[in-house]
């Protein structure tokens, strides 16, 4: 997959879904806390796939390709 999602977007995708994942283990929200997996996956991975079917890209690198 290429990469699409870039510098500050990947930055906070990674802070909320640690946040996330840290409320639901620590009991402040509930089970729906866990899908602070995806936004921290998809900002480690620099990839993510609704950006893909929007035909999105915060990526500076690949803006022409």
């Amino acid at each position: 997959m290429k990469t699409n999602v870039g510098g500050i977007d990947k930055i906070l995708r990674i802070v909320a879904g640690i946040a996330l994942i840290a409320m639901a283990a620590m009991g402040i929200v509930g089970a729906w806390g866990w899908v602070g997996v995806v936004p921290l996956l998809t900002g480690l991975f620099g990839t993510c796939p609704a950006y893909t079917l929007l035909g999105l890209n915060t990526c500076p690198l690949n803006k022409n390709g």
